[in-house]
């Protein structure tokens, strides 16, 4: 029995030592293998930078790649691809592999770029940091020609979607007149035999020569048309009313579209299902170009400032017969439908003997295909000063409607002012204004008292009382507060700067509390910060926005000492009013665009000389 346990314990001892030797053989095994792997990627950084063809045509891609073998990088910028538009990317992809004691590693950034004129370019390398350094991919020269035909493939994915999606402009009418509102819509057709998703939208046209509003397309309802002979289904995808500004030929811009296509292989998988291989289109309406007619010289009024369309004209006072001192309203108001942002109201005119007010100008205007419908009102406020009646003259209006080609005037009735019950002079006037002496009538004077009297206070105890002596002290003990009020007051209107941070804030706030109103409701809130960006450029450079092009806004932003980083972001919101309304929006993207506006305006606000 003793043998056993002493066996039984030498036994026990031996098997510890094996798994001691075990855990220290693990652990060489674990550090010669961090050694291999260490040296496998030990090897040389590197940063290249490849292309899928130097030579190319006009309408032509090419695949660019920046690639990196060293894993831990980052800051990766690229270079300025001049002589080239970025089509898609950057996209990344990444490989890693560890083969019989040897690794490798890859990172590639990855564009699609195509030229936008002919000759011979080169691009510079892109950089990127690794471990506290920064690299410098070598640079690729290009050579790009007149466009070229290449061979349509029917069975390459590319050449199908090229022949079952296509983006088309339609312009209403070609041949307007100056100030006759058109539109232009852009359609997107496809066939049924393929499928799309993702639409990115290029730079949005800028309508040179033309007033523009966009007009917000809420459902994008799928409906069959015509194009060049072929039944298609289609969308639209933008739809702009355009007001031209002057005869000639003008230029309608293109919209660019970048769409991920779904093409069948014409193969099934395991269990059936067709194929699908998706590749990336870029589509562009075209350049298109129409011949605006200028407005006839003959029979056109003296009178005639500009409007175009179909109008009416009112004009009605609030009350014929006041008081004196008392006032009327009178409203001169323009309906119907044109171009109502591009012509001036007639002016009231008002005999001298009535005081008048500065107009107040009100607009109710809805953007159709044909124009701005509404009205435009201004009202007079008219003050009576003297007892008579007055002759307010007719108001004339001209405006040529395109639809008959002639020039049309308006002329409203003469509205007669009494005034009754004052106290005036007598003349006579051919005009009907007749004024008559003061007449004195008793209760116009009372009766002034020559001399005060005083009673004395009943209460003796009043003087020496501590209510007496309190009242005596206090405006001691105020001096020094009002001089610290005063010495804050002096610091705070010394401190230019931070007076027009706040004031700017204060108009910051005012501007976006109607987008802030509509944060979750996509349309109504870009629609507001639209008109919130308008409206601030309006105050501040007291133009109006929408009659000219955000290159002209740029202009005068700068020549008003704003930085070129704030005219960006500024230009770069009122796009993304644009883009928002044919992308799907959270609440989040909103709250973060209501900040970036009150951070733009902000900038720009403190900037403005």
């Amino acid at each position: 029995m003793l043998c056993f346990f002493k066996w039984y314990s030498d036994f026990c001892l031996s098997i510890k030592s094996l798994l001691n030797n075990m855990y220290k053989i693990q652990k060489y095994l674990s550090v010669f293998f961090v050694w291999v792997y260490t040296i496998g990627f030990a090897q040389d950084f590197q940063f290249t930078a490849k292309a899928s063809k130097n030579t190319l045509g006009l309408n032509q891609r090419v695949r660019v790649e920046y690639s990196v073998n060293q894993n831990g990088t980052d800051h990766f910028k690229a270079p300025d691809f001049k002589g080239f538009k970025v089509v898609a990317g950057p996209s990344t992809s990444v490989s890693q592999s560890f083969i019989n004691g040897k690794s490798s590693y890859s990172q590639s950034y990855i564009y699609f770029l195509q030229p936008t004129s002919k000759g011979n370019f080169t691009l510079q390398g892109a950089s990127i940091s690794f471990q506290g350094k920064e690299f410098k991919s070598n640079g690729l020269t290009f050579t790009v020609t007149d466009q070229v035909d290449e061979a349509k493939n029917p069975n390459d994915p590319t050449t199908a979607a090229q022949q079952n999606i296509f983006l088309a402009a339609h312009i209403s009418k070609e041949n307007p007149y100056v100030g006759e509102g058109i539109y232009v819509e852009y359609r997107l057709y496809f066939s049924n035999r393929i499928e799309f998703n993702n639409p990115q939208f290029g730079e949005m046209p800028k309508y040179e020569g033309f007033w523009n509003q966009e007009i917000p397309i809420t459902n994008y309802d799928i409906q069959v048309g015509d194009y060049k002979g072929e039944k298609m289904n289609f969308f639209t995808l933008k739809k702009t009313v355009l007001i031209p500004q002057k005869s000639g030929k003008l230029t309608i811009d293109p919209i660019e579209i970048d769409v991920v296509v779904g093409v069948p292989t014409g193969k099934t998988d395991f269990f059936g299902y067709p194929l699908i291989q998706r590749v990336n289109q870029h589509y562009t309406s075209g350049v298109r170009s129409i011949q605006i007619k200028a407005l006839p010289e003959t029979g056109k009024p003296e009178d005639y400032t500009g409007a175009v369309g179909n109008y009416s004209l009112s004009v009605k006072a609030s009350k014929n017969s006041l008081g004196s001192n008392e006032s009327s309203q009178v409203n001169v108001s323009i309906n119907g439908t044109g171009n109502f942002k591009l012509f001036d109201l007639p002016t009231l005119k008002v005999p001298a003997e009535l005081e008048v007010y500065a107009p107040e100008r009100k607009e109710n205007l809805n953007t159709t295909l044909s124009g701005l419908n509404g009205s435009i009102t201004e009202s007079y406020a008219i003050v009576a000063n003297y007892m008579g009646k007055y002759l307010i003259p007719p108001v004339t209006f001209s405006y040529f409607n395109p639809k008959d080609g002639k020039y049309h005037s308006l002329s409203s009735e003469e509205i007669v002012l009494e005034v009754v019950g004052g106290n005036i002079v007598d003349t006579t006037d051919s005009s009907m204004n007749h004024k008559q002496k003061v007449q004195t009538k008793g209760g116009d004077f009372r009766h002034i008292h020559s001399e005060t009297q005083l009673d004395p206070i009943q209460n003796k105890d009043f003087y020496g009382s501590l209510v007496y002596y309190s009242l005596l002290g206090v405006p001691f003990l105020a001096i020094p507060v009002i001089i610290f009020i005063g010495k804050k007051r002096k610091e705070r209107e010394a401190d230019t700067v931070g007076n027009k941070l706040r004031a700017a804030e204060k108009m910051t706030k005012k501007y976006l509390s109607e987008a802030g109103k509509h944060l979750g409701n996509k349309d109504l809130f870009y629609e507001a910060l639209e008109k919130a960006l308008h409206n601030f450029l309006k105050a501040k450079l007291n133009i109006e926005t929408s009659d000219i092009s955000q290159d002209k806004i740029s202009i005068l932003l700068r020549e008003k000492g704003v930085s070129d980083m704030a005219i960006h972001n500024f230009i770069e919101l009122l796009n993304d009013c644009n883009f928002a309304r044919f992308t799907p929006m959270v609440r989040s993207a909103m709250e973060a665009e209501l900040d970036k506006a009150a951070q733009v305006i902000l900038k720009i606000n403190t900037e403005l000389k």
